[in-house]
């Protein structure tokens, strides 16, 4: 008898739910938070590719005012030529077009300018060093109306201020 009730005891055993018996591993939705280092890899990178961006700016500008040098003194001379009637007509369709490609890099100044203050506004690693970047796409818009009016040189100096604003930027940035 003892024979039979241990036989059918074994029996219920192995046709019961296996299942349930066993230990489950109970899966969590939530994410893992990112550690101290990952976080302070990724403020470098972002503060990098930033100083990266306002170095790119400072040497396209820095170009550009040497260049603007030349060109004004020769816009300069033919606009005294043409004062005194001594100019050709292709010297002058010459003048004008130096003319609108100066403006139109003083205003790819200005937009690059202000898309890079937007960027240092809207980051949250790049906010501590948006304050000394302000302004910067106002004095390049400042440079702009002075090229509009054919103040080229004084336009050139305005750009020397926002190069001077973004190297401060720079040497905050690398601190």
């Amino acid at each position: 008898m003892l024979k039979r009730i241990a036989i059918a005891l074994l029996a219920a055993i192995l046709t019961a739910p296996t299942a349930g018996l066993g230990q489950t591993r109970r899966r969590s939705s939530r994410t893992r938070t990112p550690t101290a280092q990952q976080t302070a890899q990724k403020v470098a990178q972002v503060r990098n590719t930033g100083a990266t961006e306002v170095a790119g700016q400072i040497k396209l500008i820095t170009r550009f005012i040497y260049l603007l040098g030349g060109v004004a003194n020769g816009i300069a001379t033919v606009d005294e030529a043409i004062k005194k009637n001594e100019a050709t007509p292709q010297l002058i369709q010459t003048n004008e077009q130096n003319k609108a490609v100066v403006k139109n890099g003083f205003q790819s100044f200005r937009e690059s300018l202000d898309r890079l203050e937007i960027r240092f506004r809207s980051q949250p690693e790049l906010q501590p060093y948006y304050i000394k970047l302000a302004g910067s796409a106002a004095g390049a818009a400042k440079a702009e109306e002075m090229a509009a009016a054919g103040q080229y040189d004084a336009a050139g100096r305005n750009l020397l201020t926002v190069i001077n604003r973004l190297t401060d930027v720079l040497v905050a940035m690398r601190q």
